[in-house]
Order: structure tokens, then sequence, then C-alpha cells
């Protein structure tokens, strides 16, 4: 049997179920995703919080964790927490800073 493997756009748009409760708006669009590489061994997902004190940030790798292994094909996917560059507004979609009032 043949693992399908999916791409970056299909990995973007599971992550984009991921909504912050605080926000109100999907990780993607609030520029949370720095990075997504897939491989046969397995996907990473580079993500950040607003705030390294973000109280919500275990819920949300754990989610974007769920939300990708739905389609991962039984492929490994890991969430990694980086902070270099730090987050900043600007790192928003045009939609999410219309829907947050920037």
């Amino acid at each position: 049997m043949t693992r399908v493997v999916p791409n970056e756009d299909q990995v973007r748009t599971a992550l984009r179920t991921v909504v912050d409760p605080e926000a109100g708006v999907d990780v993607v669009d609030l520029g949370l995703i720095y990075g997504i590489a897939i491989g046969a061994a397995g996907i990473r997902i580079d993500m950040t919080m607003t705030s390294p004190a973000c109280p919500t940030a275990g819920l949300l790798r754990d989610e974007a964790r769920a939300a990708v292994e739905r389609i991962a094909d039984g492929l490994p996917v890991e969430v990694v927490a980086v902070w270099d560059p730090p987050w900043e507004p600007d790192f928003m979609s045009d939609n999410a800073k219309r829907k947050l009032g920037w």
C-alpha cells in the first residue's frame, strides 16, 4: 500500500482549523506557523506563539498536531515551539488584521 503524503497546502489547510481561543483567529492567519517540513520520515511544524507566556501554548500545539495527524496517513507529526524571530503583529494575514481591528 502506498502512503499518501500531504503537501504543504494541505497541511496549512488542516492548521486553519486550529483557532486561538483568545484571538478567535486561526494559527495560520495569526502568523504563528513559521515552517512546515514534509518528508518520508514525518511532518515537522515550526510554530510560535504571540508571547512566550501564552497560556494556551500547549493546547494550540496539541491541536495543531492532531489536525495534521488527521491528514498525515500515519506519518509522525511533530510541532516544535520556536521563538526566533519573535512574533509580531506584522506576521498576521490581512484577514486576521481586519478581524482584530488592526
